[in-house]
């Protein structure tokens, strides 16, 4: 396993720093500098197995935000109401994934910044002070659907009340902190210990319910209909703004970045290399869970005739009646409590990664954390107080509009900036990649223009 090294102090100038050039600023301390550069590598000559380890972690944090509770109720919608057609729609926002996450990888290894150091150090500061704000939003709603996930969750696992679980999320404060001490590798660890059982829940889901391979194979082929039937166009936008997460961009480019890599061109081609593999077959495991959501509502409610079954709470109640097995349900909310969890560790990295970047301000890991948490749990308390589950159903379609309001602030920067030769030097995107960069970003744009039209004035 690799060895952990001691952290850099604030004032010391490690080998790690780069170039200026193309950057209006120089760069600062780097983010998250308590872990910064704490993991060795092998050397070049080592196997490709022992260079895989070394550098595998990252993409699972990532991958995390695929497969948060803010995307359960749309692949659950997609399923129950057009069997396995939307399932092209998961799998071509995945490969938009793919890219972005590779892009902004590759902007933190080449550049030792991360998304947010580079939009503050690039932008006038009137510009980086809306990116930093809208950014916020961002995290604070993502936020707010790991809150209403796990208190769902915790209600239909234990019947506790939906305040009482909202409130009880913020003692998930005090599990963050208490493993942030122990080194990076074990919040890796923790995170992928809860995906792998996220996905064995989901591999159980799928083989009681038994679903149509044949069908699940054609809803992995694009059709018209997606785009021509406005009402599936609608779900197919909402899954799309659910998968690609803003906040995601900003995390890893920033924690690829634990890794103590050699600052030579040579080095970072490496760590590129082993960085887009770890977050590519990371977003594979989120694309299965997903999937797997959308076949089981399929296969459970479509094909029995509950084509209306929209959101996690209708979900959890039929599930086991309508397949017959008894622990269908139980297994459901399991999944769910270990998704919003697991959304915790990395939206609090994200929400610190990001505080720091725009406004070079260090708080505390509690006091941010604090702050953030506050941020959702305030409206979810008051929506649950007064309108109980339906309130929080739409609460959580709504931080997903949010989600994908921003999402195009944080795509445009991260192409340009990984464009500019000024800034990658021999690392610039290729003509192809660049221009397929830019097909990408146009889509999630014009796309998320269209939900946000269709969510208040359609």
């Amino acid at each position: 396993m690799p060895s952990v090294l001691p952290s850099t102090p604030d004032t010391e100038v490690t080998p790690q720093t780069p170039p200026e050039a193309g950057w209006r600023r120089a760069r600062t301390a780097p983010s998250l500098q308590e872990v910064f550069a704490t993991i060795r590598v092998p050397a070049h000559d080592a196997s490709f197995w022992r260079k895989l380890l070394a550098f595998w972690g990252p993409g699972l944090m990532v991958a995390v935000g695929y497969m948060d509770p803010g995307n359960w109720a749309t692949d659950i919608a997609g399923g129950s109401r057009f069997g396995y057609t939307l399932l092209s729609v998961i799998l071509i926002s995945n490969l938009f994934a793919m890219l972005l996450q590779h892009l902004a990888a590759k902007l933190g290894i080449v550049t030792g910044r991360d998304l947010a150091q580079a939009c503050r150090d690039h932008f006038s500061k009137p510009v980086g002070m809306v990116l930093w704000f809208l950014c916020e939003i961002a995290i604070a709603a993502c936020d707010l659907a790991e809150v209403i996930g796990s208190a769902i969750a915790l209600n239909l696992l234990f019947r506790l009340p939906l305040p009482w679980g909202v409130v009880l999320t913020i003692l998930d404060v005090l599990v963050v902190l208490l493993f942030q001490h122990k080194g990076f590798r074990v919040l890796e660890s923790i995170v992928a210990g809860l995906i792998v059982l996220i996905f064995g829940c989901f591999l159980y889901e799928i083989i009681v319910s038994n679903p149509d391979w044949f069908g699940i194979l054609g809803g992995l082929v694009p059709r018209p209909e997606v785009v021509t039937t406005p009402g599936m166009l609608y779900v197919a936008i909402g899954i799309l703004g659910a998968t690609v997460m803003p906040h995601n961009l900003y995390l890893h480019s920033s924690i690829v970045q634990t890794r103590a890599i050699e600052q030579t061109e040579q080095g970072k081609r490496m760590a590129i290399k082993f960085a887009t593999i770890d977050s590519t077959v990371a977003l594979f495991l989120a694309f299965f869970v997903n999937a797997a959501i959308l076949v089981t509502a399929a296969a459970a409610f479509h094909k029995n005739g509950h084509h209306e079954v929209a959101d996690i709470n209708q979900a959890y109640e039929l599930l086991a009646p309508v397949l017959g097995a008894t622990m269908a349900s139980v297994v459901f909310a399991v999944a769910l409590l270990a998704s919003g969890q697991n959304s915790t560790l990395t939206g609090t990295l994200a929400g610190q990664i990001v505080m720091e970047g725009f406004l070079n301000l260090r708080l505390k890991p509690w006091l941010r954390r604090l702050i953030t948490r506050a941020i959702a749990v305030v409206p979810a308390l008051i929506v649950t107080i007064l309108y109980g589950e339906k309130g929080t159903g739409e609460l959580l379609v709504l931080s997903q509009v949010i989600l994908s309001f921003q999402l195009s602030f944080a795509v445009v920067p991260l192409v340009m900036f990984t464009g500019s030769k000024a800034k990658m030097g021999v690392f610039v995107n290729k003509p192809w990649v660049q221009a397929l960069a830019w097909f990408v970003s146009g889509i999630i744009i014009l796309l998320n223009v269209y939900l946000l039209w269709e969510t208040f004035f359609g």
